[in-house]
């Protein structure tokens, strides 16, 4: 059994359903000089390890599928193809779709920083769409959300239960770290990603409290 993803050119669906639409339409077609490409890179890199840690469960690419590349991937290398898939695929203007998540990763209107989903793992970049979508289907074992600029600055959420999320922010040192909660996802993640665009009108409006260690 293996661990499937796709990549798609960028804005070219919105949607999951969107994203299945596409890639029926895209069976039989000649693969794209883009897909090639990176199909060779991602083959060029397992190939070049042994096969006890290679980390696809067959070859990527092939002629047939167009605009699209599907990777399976071993299990226990998840983490490991999804990063080196953004690392080719997000500079040439691809978004990668996973399946088994329902999720679309669309690198359109991204910001460039560190996200740990605690359900998921770690991603390069967030968009709006994406913060809304994650933060309010934030649940157990590990419903938080973590986006980070540098060391020590971050935003970062909890849902504590159905209809409580616990927001926190920290500028540097631990005197600069603040919490509040609230109890709408929607507005926990317009303000995740309000701080991550640098827009401090609405965090600003709200009752911080200090965060004490």
């Amino acid at each position: 059994m293996s661990y499937d993803h796709v990549l798609l050119p960028a804005g070219i669906a919105t949607s999951p359903d969107a994203v299945e639409t596409y890639l029926a339409a895209q069976q039989g077609r000649p693969q794209t000089d883009t897909v090639a490409a990176i199909a060779a890179e991602v083959n060029r890199r397992n190939d070049a390890l042994p096969e006890e840690e290679a980390f696809l469960s067959v070859a990527t690419g092939g002629d047939g599928t167009g605009g699209a590349l599907y990777v399976a991937a071993r299990y226990d290398a998840i983490g490991h193809v999804r990063n080196l898939l953004f690392e080719l695929a997000t500079p040439r203007d691809y978004a990668l779709y996973d399946p088994q998540l329902n999720w679309l990763i669309d690198p359109t209107g991204r910001i460039d920083v560190t996200v740990t989903h605690g359900g998921a793992g770690e991603f390069p970049y967030l968009t709006e769409q994406l913060a809304h979508r994650w933060i309010t289907e934030l649940g157990e074992p590990n419903p938080y959300l973590i986006v980070e600029r540098a060391d020590h600055v971050y935003i970062q959420t909890y849902r504590d239960e159905p209809g409580l999320y616990t927001l926190e922010y920290r500028d540097g040192g631990p005197d600069r770290h603040f919490a509040v909660q609230l109890e709408d996802g929607d507005q926990v993640a317009a303000l995740v990603w309000d701080w991550t665009a640098g827009d401090r009108g609405r965090l600003d409006a709200l009752d911080w409290e200090a965060v004490t260690f």
